[in-house]
């Protein structure tokens, strides 16, 4: 088995529910003031999701060892025992009583508009899952509560375990010095190219910069690739064509995964960056984040057609 890596982040349940109509023929602009709507939804579907959950998931999917570090509610029963299921170590999920777990619930209509609530709920408290007594070959800190992030970062660092830094969905929670502080702490920033120029604009830092001070920096740009900053050197790494575009929910998450197996396993920057294309191409052809079940074996052959390398082992 592979080392341990440490996925601090977010359990949600999605609930994502389909309106059959448009909500621009029932949202009046001039009667907003008393807005009182309802939709009709007879698709409706539950999703298991979060950073932490999703990270865990595809990361066992590469054979990987995941420990999900995330705090969850009184419901979240189903979502650990699946995980448990599939092998992976939930020791460190820690249940809050009298909560529930995050959930985020999404209306969409026809075209593609949504309506989303979110429901924080134990994922507020989840700076009190303590990393004191843990090891691990690598970590990351994925979209959580602000205080979470922080402390999880700061335990990580304390226990000199190398960690990626996915800033992503808690973007509006950091500004520069915010970020400046977390880079201080990590050794890897991921991040979408959208973040990417956040980051830039509030830290006044070039991604050329804000990379001397790391091992890696990695962007991703979706059909375009990725872009990958590490010893001085940038890379453009092309995208792996995926079978088809049905559900982008969950392909950063894919992404980290691969990039984290890479580095668990000694492979080069280039080729854990190549890997984390695929793992994003690969989910992005499935809807729901953890629905995609590639073989161990299949996601290799992918490997080695798309970029002439395999996985490790």
């Amino acid at each position: 088995m592979t080392a341990p890596v440490l996925i601090c982040g977010s359990m949600a349940f999605d609930t994502i529910a389909v309106f059959e109509g448009r909500f621009r023929e029932h949202i009046l602009p001039e009667r907003v003031q008393s807005l009182s709507v309802s939709f009709l939804v007879p698709s409706m579907r539950k999703e298991y999701g979060g950073c932490a959950g999703n990270i865990a998931y595809n990361l066992k999917l590469l054979g990987g060892n995941p420990v999900p570090v995330a705090t969850v509610g009184e419901d979240a029963g189903e979502y650990v025992e699946r995980l448990a299921g599939l092998g992976i170590d939930v020791s460190r999920l820690r249940v809050m009583p009298g909560t529930y777990t995050a959930q985020c619930f999404i209306t969409t209509d026809l075209d593609d508009n949504q309506i989303a609530a979110f429901h924080p709920g134990a994922m507020e408290f989840s700076a009190q899952n303590d990393l004191s007594d843990a090891s691990a070959a690598w970590g990351v800190v994925a979209p959580d509560s602000k205080a979470g992030m922080f402390a999880h970062a700061e335990r990580l660092h304390a226990k000199g375990i190398p960690f990626v830094f996915d800033l992503g969905q808690a973007m509006p929670l950091f500004e520069g010095a915010d970020i400046e502080r977390m880079l201080g702490l990590a050794q890897v920033l991921t991040a979408n190219d959208y973040e990417a120029g956040i980051i830039e604009q509030r830290t006044g830092r070039s991604l050329a910069d804000i990379a001397a001070g790391l091992q890696a920096v990695v962007v991703t740009r979706g059909g375009q690739g990725a872009t990958l900053l590490t010893e001085g050197q940038t890379v453009e790494i092309p995208a792996v064509k995926p079978e088809a575009v049905v559900d982008p929910t969950g392909c950063g998450d894919a992404h980290r995964a691969g990039l984290l197996y890479g580095r668990t396993t000694g492979m080069s920057w280039l080729d854990s960056a190549r890997l984390a294309n695929l793992m994003g191409a690969i989910k992005i052809a499935s809807r729901g984040p953890q629905n995609h079940a590639p073989s161990r074996q299949q996601i290799d052959s992918l490997m080695r057609a798309a970029y002439g390398v395999g996985l490790p082992g």
